[in-house]
């Protein structure tokens, strides 16, 4: 089917890291179901989730701080062949990897080395080694300057379309993300506040009482 690009936004608490804790297995929900592509995963465990094409990055950097570059890459590459996935030629992939994400001129510095945006190109590059077709961005253009957040944008943008995938972006940086999705959705107190074109949302009354009032300015 067809991907999409999906933006999520919304106060703090508003429960954005706790539904991708349940869209990747990390946290099981309290009430209803999760499935992906008609198979049911609730409550099981984050690599199931994984190996039916859920890749996520998070808040935090979780790049192996002590290992190259290349070889935090790899990693994400090996872990696709143990869910009995294809043995290809890991340098070349990798490699294409680094050279698709602008990091391949660092490949085999240390991953705890790299400046803030590099971070976050690696963490990018760890997710899709390990071929996936749902992407969960979080917080990926945070402690970036604006054009570096619009740079990881654009990049997101084409990497879905080469690659065909979905991907949802959890983002403080509204301005960015709004220019960048197809479709926006609004958290608050965990409800779904509203979902629609950026346009759209961004004119919506009850939206901008709750948050881009905070952000607007």
């Amino acid at each position: 089917g067809a991907s999409e690009l999906v933006g999520i936004i919304g106060p703090n608490g508003a429960g954005k890291t706790t539904l991708f804790n349940v869209m990747s297995g990390i946290a099981t929900p309290t009430a209803g179901a999760i499935s992906f592509e008609d198979v049911d995963l609730t409550g099981r465990p984050p690599h199931v989730f994984n190996r039916l094409g859920i890749a996520r990055t998070f808040q935090t950097a979780r790049a192996f701080r002590n290992l190259s570059v290349r070889e935090n890459v790899q990693f994400g590459l090996r872990f696709t062949w143990r869910r009995g996935g294809r043995a290809a030629d890991t340098q070349a992939e990798t490699d294409g990897l680094l050279e698709r994400l602008g990091l391949i001129d660092q490949a085999r510095a240390l991953a705890g080395s790299l400046p803030p945006t590099r971070q976050r190109l690696l963490e990018i590059a760890m997710a899709l080694a390990t071929n996936p077709r749902l992407l969960l961005l979080d917080e990926v253009a945070a402690g970036l300057t604006q054009s570096e957040a619009e740079g990881v944008a654009s990049l997101i943008q084409s990497i879905r379309q080469e690659r065909n995938i979905s991907v949802i972006w959890i983002e403080h940086n509204v301005v960015t993300l709004m220019r960048a999705v197809d479709r926006v959705m609004v958290l608050h107190h965990g409800e779904v506040l509203a979902d629609g074109l950026p346009s759209v949302v961004s004119q919506d009354r009850a939206v901008i009482d709750a948050y881009l009032g905070e952000t607007a300015e």
